[in-house]
């Protein structure tokens, strides 16, 4: 055996306990960011959710996709809005942005999973009132909601039929005649808690909580949730960071074992975290 084949072989071999961990288990990935528009990218988190899913991992992705939506406000020449942080939704922008993510960004993913070898299944929060909502409490939003209620049972439903559930983040309104708008980061936390999920992944733009803000060598690779108030006490959690790593935090206080916020800039990043030594990103536990 030549040393190029040795490596591999010692590659797979390695793979095989984390393969052994997560077989029959579920496990929730949160699709978004540059994963989504860069095709590199978009084709290599694509096939990690299908081989995950070959070897026996049940793997559901809950996904945004604000890149598309502002493209498509864009052309409609409706200006996008946000307030600290968060997008104004009123109700031509709902109409947008229910069409666009249960449309034409959950279709997609489905297609491009199918077109690669496995069986998928698109999925929105008003199915089967997986998704349940009211008004987001506070400043106004909008049509912008707060997720009060998860019934998984179409989820696991489309996991025992042997598809990968891909979902889009608009919930069922029941203080209101409406769809809302909910964050795919709490979506995907609160899905997982839903389904006894072994492991909850967000994919971001950074590398992940980082020591020092600028410095990306300064990764804090293991963050237990007790740690969590002082790290956001001494400005190291911070910015845009804050709300992800309290989705992680929550899903842990429901039930998820381990929690990663992960790069998705790096291709194949989900494989190298779940199946390697290596691992990537900031876990939370």
């Amino acid at each position: 055996m030549n040393e190029t084949n040795n490596s591999r072989a010692k590659i797979l071999v390695e793979a095989l306990p984390y393969i052994q961990k997560y077989y029959g288990k579920i496990v929730v990935i949160k699709y978004g960011g540059n994963a989504m528009i860069s095709p590199e990218l978009f084709d290599a988190v694509m096939e990690d959710i299908i081989l995950l899913r070959l070897v026996g991992i049940s793997v559901v992705l809950v996904h945004g996709g604000g890149p598309e939506i502002n493209d498509m406000l864009k052309r409609l020449g409706k200006e996008s809005k946000f307030v600290n942080g968060l997008r104004y939704t009123d109700r031509e922008t709902m109409d947008i942005v229910q069409s666009v993510l249960c449309g034409k960004v959950n279709k997609d993913l489905v297609a491009t999973i199918i077109r690669k070898g496995a069986s998928a299944v698109g999925l929105c929060g008003l199915d089967a009132d997986l998704f349940k909502a009211v008004k987001m409490p506070g400043e106004d939003l909008g049509y912008v909601g707060k997720i009060t209620e998860v019934n998984p049972g179409i989820v696991f439903r489309s996991i025992e039929a042997g598809r990968i559930p891909v979902v889009a983040t608009v919930a069922f309104g029941t203080d209101e005649d409406t769809a809302y708008n909910v964050n795919a980061d709490t979506a995907a936390s609160k899905l997982a808690v839903a389904l006894g999920a072994e492991k909850l992944i967000l994919l971001t733009n950074t590398r992940g909580v980082l020591r020092q803000q600028e410095d990306e060598s300064s990764l804090i690779v293991e963050i237990p949730v007790a740690e969590i108030p002082k790290l956001c006490k001494d400005g190291i959690i911070a910015g845009g960071m804050i709300p992800k790593v309290e989705c992680c935090a929550a899903a842990v206080a429901g039930g998820v074992r381990r929690t990663n916020i992960l790069d998705g800039r790096i291709p194949h990043s989900i494989l190298i975290e779940m199946l390697t030594d290596a691992g990537e990103g900031t876990m939370i536990f």
